[in-house]
């Protein structure tokens, strides 16, 4: 319910007035601006719970089993009143109403009954960074100052969740194998209920579970396939809703090769019968340099029996290069094998996506090529950001772990990449975010599901992301996807990259450790650096080499690529993982941020939110005087955002969630070309498609995109 003002206009109907022009034709900016003030006036001081100190509130805070007094007992309460003060007297301010809505909504913390608002924004700010630093009061203070200068901002389980002492976990995405056997498959359904009951998203890989009618104990036609597991999934994440809260999420992956694809791809057609139909599992394919080969050949591409490939190379199918051992396989007897049409696999990949927009797509050579540990990537996450080495755990017939695997957890966070390069300090914003995201790694144990426990605890990887690339070029007068575009987006990226491993480095010389399994990565072999050794990486135009000037940050040479590359195989690096680029949602419109990398949907964005219906969000940075650079996704097209993307991933380890956009006059051909551009350009995964649909009053529907940080 909305509180009148005793004057004026209500927050609500300031904010609609953004979807007005004025009468000379602009867009009221200002009017969002007010609506943000008049939500305080109108409705958040009034509903705060205020104290005469801070001591009284933290003190009431504790009894009353709102924070966690662990937290606070790391510091003297002399730093925690210096840290506050610090915090408050930075004057944040939302510039945005759905900011300021979101954070008060969606992150705050609030009485028990959920009527009454504990916490400003700085105070969550404090205490997430508090809870990260974990007694270290240097990485506090500064945690603290790129929070609050919107320079770094924790994904949202994060910073929802540090410090309180009714809280979730600090992460909300995993990622799951399931092998080809009963006691995996049981197990990996009472992880996805574990992690979805603990309001985590997960993803799992179906490519090593035997295709329908495969033999079981050597009897023909007994398997069922991967249809009914899919079935059980689903109905797991529907069951494990977070009382009722959220439902839960899940997403599942098979390789483009396994003898069930086409099955796999048709539970998500719209008239799919009921009792294969698939409605809420996200779907996602892997598909080898191989497939693209045969199409372009326009060549029948086959498929093999995951049961015989474990049989005859003894490891599951989904750690084998399909690409280096196709012909192999296709010559091997021991091996069943159907073949189909690789152009018309394409032809339904295309059809579904413009349907649905599912499946996504991993390019999984491209992937490995890129993938400096050892050991095989063989699948993605909700968001198609996550892209790290798993290992398989082998069952007791009790179900317990005879030997336990690596899963994988994504420790999130993003950088707002307008607000750091006007920063100045692009090394101490990197660093920071990195010990900040590794805090999030080591504080997190997920005891019910010791796969990803263990694969955690080893890797120690995170996923430093970043966000606001349109918003900031918008603000540059730089259009995106120009040539000056990209060109910023290769020498952020590649700036951001060689302060992460520093940070990194040092991280492991302090810790006095490496991840596991350092000593056979391309990091501790040199390999990971000689692209970057060997030649050299600069502004490719003037324009880009003076915003960098401008910000006073320098761009890394060669010389110090060589010194980095020496002390990274001395000691080695901290996280076994670095960079992922996930689509951010919440945090955006906290942090006053463009999702992601992506450009904008539109201009002005409309959200439905609840009870309060329809509220519409500025891009950020966007004025009167700037419009044409802030052209929305549809108009900019797929080849610049691939192309833009494409800059940005030769230097992230992990992946990016690229979302294509296209005009309601696409077609499914449209989709092909640029499925094939993006591979041809060495993107390793692409998220969702999306078709622009106009509903009847001729206004934008706004497309449902889950996962979102």
């Amino acid at each position: 319910m909305i509180e009148k003002p005793r004057t004026g206009m209500d927050y609500h109907s300031l904010n609609a007035m953004l979807n007005l022009y004025d009468t000379e034709g602009n867009i009221q900016f200002d009017k969002d601006r007010e609506a943000a003030r008049e939500y305080f006036l109108q409705h958040v001081n009034q509903n705060t719970v205020f104290f005469h100190s801070l001591k009284e509130r933290l003190d009431y805070l504790v009894e009353k089993n709102y924070y966690e007094p662990e937290v606070l007992a790391q510091y003297d309460f002399a730093f925690i009143q210096q840290l506050h003060d610090r915090a408050y007297g930075k004057k944040f301010r939302f510039p945005t109403f759905l900011g300021a809505f979101k954070y008060y909504t969606s992150y705050t913390l609030k009485t028990f009954d959920g009527q009454r608002y504990l916490e400003r924004y700085e105070d969550r700010v404090v205490m997430v960074s508090l809870a990260l630093a974990a007694g270290d009061e240097e990485l506090a203070t500064s945690l603290v100052d790129e929070i609050i200068a919107g320079r770094f901002q924790p994904a949202t389980p994060t910073f929802l969740n540090a410090g309180k002492a009714q809280r979730g976990e600090f992460v909300s995405c995993f990622l799951l194998r399931i092998e080809d056997n009963m006691e995996s498959i049981g197990r990996s359904i009472n992880s996805a209920l574990q992690l979805s009951k603990r309001g985590g998203g997960v993803a799992l890989s179906l490519s090593n579970i035997r295709e329908s009618g495969a033999p079981i104990k050597h009897i023909e036609n007994q398997s069922s396939g991967i249809i009914p597991v899919m079935k059980l999934l689903e109905d797991s994440f529907t069951y494990a809703n977070q009382l009722g809260a959220r439902q839960g999420a899940g997403a599942v992956y098979l390789s483009a090769h396994h003898p069930d694809i086409m099955k796999f791809m048709d539970t998500k057609r719209e008239n799919a019968d009921e009792k294969i139909r698939i409605k809420t599992l996200s779907l996602g394919i892997v598909v080898p340099d191989i497939t693209f080969d045969l199409a372009r050949k326009n060549e029948e591409m086959y498929l093999f029996s995951p049961y015989d490939v474990e049989r005859v190379y003894g490891v599951p199918f989904g750690d084998i290069s399909i690409t280096e051992k196709y012909y192999e396989m296709v010559d091997d007897s021991r091996i069943r094998k159907t073949k189909i049409s690789a152009r018309s696999f394409f032809q339904t990949v295309a059809e579904l996506q413009f349907e649905s927009g599912y499946p996504y797509i991993v390019f999984e050579d491209t992937v490995n090529r890129a993938n400096p540990v050892k050991g095989r990537i063989n699948m993605s996450n909700l968001c198609s950001e996550i892209l790290q080495v798993n290992t398989p755990s082998v069952f007791n017939d009790d179900l317990t772990y005879e030997e336990t695997g690596k899963d994988i957890s994504c420790n999130l966070g993003s950088m707002n990449i307008a607000l750091a390069m006007d920063g100045g300090d692009l090394s101490k914003t990197v660093e920071i975010a990195v010990r900040g995201l590794t805090a999030v790694s080591t504080q997190s144990s997920i005891d019910s599901v010791p796969s990803i426990k263990y694969g955690n605890d080893r890797a120690h990887a995170i996923g430093l992301g970043q966000m606001n690339l349109h918003g900031y070029l918008g603000r540059e007068r730089i259009h995106y996807g120009s040539e000056e575009g990209i060109d910023f987006t290769n020498i952020y990226f590649y700036t951001v990259l060689f302060h992460a491993i520093a940070a990194s480095n040092r991280i492991a010389k302090e810790q006095g450790t490496a991840f596991e399994g350092f000593e056979d990565s391309k990091y501790a072999s040199g390999e990971f650096f000689d692209k970057y050794t060997d030649q050299e990486w600069v502004p490719a135009t003037s324009r880009v080499e003076q915003l960098f000037a401008d910000a006073g940050i320098t761009i890394p040479t060669q010389e110090d690529w060589r010194e980095l590359k020496a002390e990274v195989q001395k000691h080695g690096i901290f996280n076994q993982n670095l960079q992922a680029v996930p689509p951010t949602g919440s945090i955006s419109y906290i942090n006053n941020s463009t999702s992601s990398i992506h450009p904008i949907a539109s201009k002005i964005e409309i959200r439905k939110e609840g009870k309060l219906g329809r509220v519409y969000y500025p891009a950020p940075f966007m004025d009167n005087d700037n419009l044409e650079y802030f052209k929305d996704a549809y108009e900019i097209g797929p080849e610049k955002v691939i192309d833009t993307y494409a800059a940005a991933t030769q230097h992230v380890d992990q992946g990016l969630s690229l979302t294509l956009f296209f005009p309601d006059t696409a077609t499914t051909r449209d989709i092909n070309k640029a499925q094939i551009y993006a591979w041809r350009k060495g993107i390793k995964t692409i998220y969702y498609i999306r078709i622009r649909q106009l509903a009847l009053e001729g206004t934008e529907v706004d497309g449902c995109v889950s996962c979102m940080l």
